[in-house]
């Protein structure tokens, strides 16, 4: 029996269009790169030839063979653009951070179940190489109760970004904290829960900066299990990704996730080598056994693939399978992300 594929729109063709989104609908089984909105360059065009380019999101939206909408535009639109594309009955594919806040999340709650038609969360970083071996070793439960998780997202970057929506103190979803924070949430989320209170820490340190360029979230939960997410945009070494304390062991990883350098660069998902860390960047595992010796040993990753959230889009449209993001760990996301420096957080 052949699949039934998705008609797949796309509202923008900047980064996350050109990179997180098109090479995907465009290779993937499931679904069909059919159309695409550009105001001026039709360079889309240039590359897919099949796919109808339009000036406008409302034009866009009027197309009616599109089934699923990816709202991949300046995060200040997304509440105004999922709205929309819900009103005109597709579902969406909402890019991150998802909304400003949590009465516009309630909003698209509500009209999603009036419309029937859902609204898909995209959270990329939960298929990294490097976040799936941590996660497969935490599960495994080589490294007994865990007790303290440590995890980053450095950069360097001093000089402030074009993207102005990112370095205007006047958008609510702007600065470090809103672009990098909803990785890192999103990841503890996935693993931990919900936890029982969230400390909330951001700076600003660059030059003329408008908005954070620092956070750190301290997320602690009821077995004593404390859990760190930091971001920092002046980094001139990054540190280790991931750092992992259990009773019987650690676990330390650097982010080496291969896949957007990849996409970037013009590999499409497909290929054989796409999302495989090179050598030398393997996880160190440290276990204490019943004698009290510790063994190390070198984990190579297993391949990233963000194929796999687009797989699971699939699932549940066709299938009516789980989607592994769920509303309440975006609802938490927005609660850390829109809360005042230093105050706790109770989820």
């Amino acid at each position: 029996m052949q699949k039934q594929r998705i008609n797949t729109g796309i509202l923008s063709f900047g980064m996350s269009g050109r990179v997180f989104h098109a090479p995907f609908i465009h290779t993937n089984e499931n679904f069909n790169f059919t159309a695409i909105v550009e105001r001026t360059t039709k360079a889309a065009k240039e590359l897919y030839a099949d796919v109808r380019s339009y000036n406008s999101v409302t034009e866009l939206l009027a197309d009616d063979s599109i089934e699923l909408v990816i709202v991949n535009t300046p995060n200040y639109t997304h509440f105004e653009f999922a709205k929309a594309s819900l009103e005109a009955g597709k579902h969406v594919l909402l890019e991150k951070p998802a909304v400003d806040n949590l009465n516009q999340l309630d909003k698209l709650s509500e009209l999603s179940e009036k419309t029937g038609k859902q609204i898909f969360f995209y959270q990329n970083r939960r298929y990294d190489s490097h976040f799936m071996q941590m996660k497969e070793i935490i599960e495994s439960g080589q490294l007994g109760k865990i007790i303290e998780v440590h995890m980053r997202f450095d950069r360097y970057n001093m000089a402030l970004g074009p993207k102005e929506f990112k370095e205007k103190s006047q958008y609510v979803s702007s600065g470090v904290a809103y672009d990098l924070g909803p990785h890192l949430l999103d990841q503890a989320f996935s693993l931990f829960g919900k936890p029982n209170k969230i400390i909330k820490t951001t700076a600003i340190n660059r030059p003329e900066s408008q908005v954070p360029d620092f956070f750190n979230f301290h997320l602690i939960y009821s077995d004593n299990l404390q859990v760190f997410l930091t971001g920092n945009l002046l980094v001139a070494d990054p540190q280790s990704a991931f750092v992992v304390h259990g009773s019987t062991g650690s676990f330390i990883k650097k982010m080496v996730d291969v896949q957007e350098r990849q996409l970037i660069n013009g590999m499409l998902p497909t290929a054989s080598e796409y999302g495989i860390e090179p050598e030398e960047s393997e996880g160190r595992l440290t276990v204490v056994d019943g004698n009290g010796e510790k063994q190390m040993v070198l984990l190579p990753a297993q391949k990233g693939d963000y194929n796999l959230l687009f797989n699971a889009v699939y699932e549940s449209l066709r299938n009516d399978a789980a989607y592994p993001i769920t509303i309440d760990h975006i609802r938490w996301q927005i609660e850390a992300l829109q809360a005042p420096d230093f105050s706790i957080i109770e989820p």
